[in-house]
């Protein structure tokens, strides 16, 4: 199934966006860009029961992790009491039974030592104490539990070769992170870290920077994104899951609780 089909079912969509969304999946380049790093990162051949998305938003990685992993209970968590309302409508339209979601900040989790897995994804930069937000997701996570981080680098590549500051999004408290900045609040919260790296290598870096230029991430000019959509797609596809050993345009971290 195509990542974030089920939005067909969200109450906010016109007819159009839900056949649009029919075809060709969720769309939005950044997102399937960051959605193919993630969950490619998630370690293997271990059991989850407790998963938790951290900014769950629309919810399409609280989906997908449904769908991945049937047996598990995920919750997604927001902010916006309009994308929880939106989620749970969707959940009720396709009764999906094991995955429900929590209006909450991630600094103020009321669930503690629960999840083995642990999705936060582009999140952090929104946040103003994000550090905070590290240490609930720490609280919260189980002894031995994965969180799987994603951040936006504080450089990329733009328009193809330059070294420019990533890109200024309205919502954002902070462009991004250099290595050494994340992986110091990572542990200062109480992580350890697994893996990290680099997401956004050439392809994908250039499929997402002709989506900015058409839409200036402010959904701006949605006729001229529907027809390039699918080209940016493919584009993307050409560098999937690149892991650039000096610059990309997101960081990633593999995470661990370790057990008490």
């Amino acid at each position: 199934m195509l990542l974030g089909h089920e939005q067909i079912h969200h109450p906010g969509y016109s007819i159009i966006e839900k056949a649009y969304i029919a075809v060709f999946g969720i769309p939005i380049v950044g997102l399937r860009i960051r959605a193919r790093n993630v969950f490619s990162l998630i370690p293997k051949n271990r059991p989850y029961h407790h998963i938790l998305d951290a900014g769950s938003g629309p919810g399409v990685f609280s989906f997908e992790l449904g769908r991945r992993y049937p047996e598990a209970k995920i919750i997604g968590v927001d902010l916006l009491e309009g994308s929880i309302q939106a989620c749970e409508h969707i959940a009720k339209k396709l009764n999906i039974i094991n995955v429900r979601f929590q209006q909450s900040p991630i600094e103020e989790l009321p669930q503690h030592n629960c999840f083995d897995l642990i999705l936060c994804v582009d999140i952090l930069e929104h946040i103003q104490d994000d550090l905070a937000a590290l240490k609930g997701l720490y609280n919260a996570a189980a002894p031995g539990g994965t969180l799987v981080l994603h951040v936006p680098a504080l450089y990329r590549r733009y328009p193809i070769w330059k070294k420019r500051p990533n890109f200024d999004v309205e919502t954002h408290v902070r462009t991004g992170y250099e290595p050494y900045e994340i992986e110091k609040k990572v542990k200062q919260s109480g992580f350890l870290i697994r893996k990290s790296g680099f997401t956004y290598g050439f392809w994908e870096t250039l499929a997402n920077n002709i989506s900015y230029m058409i839409t200036g991430a402010k959904m701006k000019n949605k006729t001229l994104y529907s027809l390039a959509f699918p080209v940016l797609i493919l584009i993307s596809l050409f560098g999937a899951r690149a892991r650039p050993q000096k610059l990309g345009a997101g960081i990633f971290m593999v995470t661990e609780k370790q057990g008490d």
